[in-house]
């Protein structure tokens, strides 16, 4: 049985606790998260190496996943733009069953192996692209299917699990398996897995970001001026840059179009 599915002995009275009792026992278990990643560091470090690959070649990164993997593929796409100033189309997110499946669950949806490859041919997927697949069991057969034709065109692939030696780990070119055990809740992998895979996202979009030259320091230097909010922290940012007050940080900024890494350029900074 896939560890994911199996019952947790720890949390089997789990229903004649008390409210902070459940809670400490969920935390406690959250804790094997961090443990089980930093076990899949090498990994993640390959996957996190050929995105950047990817990226500086023209490619594009697509996640590709079904339920709770699915919504955190397209959570960590969408992240992306705003974060860094890269297109919308440079990371993409595909869920299982379409954009209806963010909101409301179709849980039979993975289980269609056909309509993942319409789903990457309609985003003229190609071998110059990356292809990852999550998918907390190992066995989801759209995601499955998604990684084979990926690699059918020779595009890079690396797959998301949460069990060792699984179908889907051993399809593609890199697999990272965050072996996260037995969830509280017997077989709810929104949980423990869930949380390994968003905090694994994470670390491969940020990684190659940074790898790719979208930071200074730990900056965010590609920030749009969407919001006030945005713009405030684009002044604090010119600050921390150019050692400056903010009005002169605001004023190079309207002088350059509000482009933070061309007013750094402007003073020689960068």
């Amino acid at each position: 049985m896939l560890k994911t599915e199996m019952r947790n002995p720890d949390t089997v009275n789990i229903g004649k606790m008390s409210t902070y009792d459940i809670l400490k026992t969920i935390n406690a278990e959250n804790n094997n998260v961090i443990s089980a990643i930093e076990k899949a560091i090498p990994e993640i470090e390959r996957a996190c190496d050929a995105v950047a690959e990817v990226i500086k070649n023209d490619g594009r990164v697509f996640y590709i996943g079904a339920g709770t993997s699915g919504r955190l593929g397209v959570c960590d796409a969408a992240e992306c733009p705003p974060t860094f100033g890269v297109s919308h189309d440079l990371f993409t997110g595909i869920i299982a069953g379409g954009k209806e499946c963010m909101f409301n669950a179709a849980e039979n949806a993975e289980d269609n192996p056909s309509i993942a490859v319409e789903d990457l041919k309609a985003k003229n997927l190609s071998k110059k692209d990356i292809v990852i697949g999550i998918s907390a069991s190992g066995s989801a057969a759209y995601v499955i299917s998604g990684i084979e034709y990926a690699k059918r065109i020779n595009a890079k692939t690396v797959s998301v699990t949460n069990n060792p030696e699984t179908a889907l780990g051993g399809k593609a070119d890199i697999n990272i398996c965050a072996d996260t055990g037995p969830e509280v809740i017997t077989g709810s992998t929104r949980m423990k897995a869930g949380t390994s895979q968003k905090i694994i996202l994470n670390m491969i979009s940020t990684a190659a970001m940074v790898k790719c030259g979208y930071v200074y320091e730990n900056l965010m230097i590609n920030l749009k001026p969407t919001n006030k909010k945005l713009r405030n922290r684009m002044i604090g940012i010119v600050c921390e840059i150019l050692n400056c007050e903010r009005e002169e940080a605001e004023r190079l900024l309207e002088e350059n179009d509000w482009n933070i890494r061309k007013t750094a350029e402007s003073r020689g900074t960068i």
